[in-house]
């Protein structure tokens, strides 16, 4: 994998439910095609050239020395530090980038400050090292479908879904807080499947985070959009409540908002899977 070196790391987010956010790699191997609002953000800053830039990660060689000199410095300020928002922290057959996380997770616990953590990747099993991390992390998978087909048009390079549930799982039954992240959720006319089946699956969860598809065309021009979404989110709700699931529905998902729910993730410092995406035809 190619290095890059920064000149900071830590930086204090403008995202509603996050605090402060670590980027420790740029690109994504996953090639996710929702499409990735980070890629996009990416080529229109001129960072990277195409998508075939993007899906070839570079880390940041100099993220420890960096940390060590900012958490001092920020470590009073600082609620909770959210890997990531412009990649993935446990990207998919990418070791270097999982062990740079791991000892990025380690320095912020033992300076006092708990991380969010979310992936399309597998998560590690020492993550429930009470000697090396934070009980009070909390860990989360980004999970839209069951469906391979799926999975190979819209995230051809992140993890199998069940194996990404089954490591969230493991975590959840080792005492640690799980969450998941059902954004963004797609249309009928991308992928046929039963919302039910997707949350039987991850029933065990403490949480649950469920958005609409934006910016997409085929999602967008979909002739039922708006009731097929404010149907799905109250299946959503119905699920939450009858398992003692917390939720949040993201706005512009249901017809009528529920702003109440913002407060559950608000007082957890929660955050969402990433900023709405740029327009991009798929």
């Amino acid at each position: 994998m190619k290095e890059i070196r920064r000149k900071s790391l830590l930086y204090k987010s403008g995202v509603e439910y996050a605090d402060y956010c670590i980027n420790h790699v740029e690109g994504c191997s996953h090639g996710c095609r929702y499409p990735c609002y980070a890629m996009m953000m990416k080529k229109r800053c001129g960072v990277i050239k195409d998508y075939n830039d993007w899906v070839k990660p570079k880390i940041v060689i100099n993220a420890l020395e960096l940390l060590d000199k900012e958490i001092p410095r920020l470590k009073d300020k600082i609620k909770v530090v959210h890997l990531s928002f412009t990649t993935d922290p446990f990207m998919y057959k990418q070791p270097e980038v999982a062990d740079l996380t791991l000892k990025i997770i380690e320095k912020l616990n033992r300076a006092g400050i708990r991380c969010t953590v979310l992936t399309k990747g597998i998560y590690p099993k020492e993550l429930t090292d009470k000697n090396r991390f934070s009980r009070d992390n909390e860990y989360a998978i980004t999970l839209v479908s069951l469906s391979d087909k799926f999975h190979q048009q819209f995230e051809p390079g992140a993890s199998p879904y069940r194996q990404r549930i089954k490591s969230l799982k493991y975590l959840h039954d080792k005492g640690l807080k799980t969450w998941i992240s059902m954004e963004p959720y797609p249309t009928m006319n991308l992928v046929e499947q039963d919302l039910s089946g997707i949350l039987n699956e991850i029933r065990f969860a403490d949480k649950i985070i469920f958005g609409k598809l934006n910016y997409n065309i085929k999602a967008s021009s979909f002739q039922n959009n708006k009731e097929f979404y404010d149907e799905r989110a109250k299946e959503v709700i119905s699920f939450c409540q009858k398992n003692k699931i917390d939720y949040h529905i993201k706005y512009g998902t249901q017809a009528t908002e529920d702003r109440s729910t913002e407060e559950i993730f608000r007082q957890d410092d929660m955050v969402s899977s990433y900023p709405e995406p740029v327009y991009i035809q798929v």
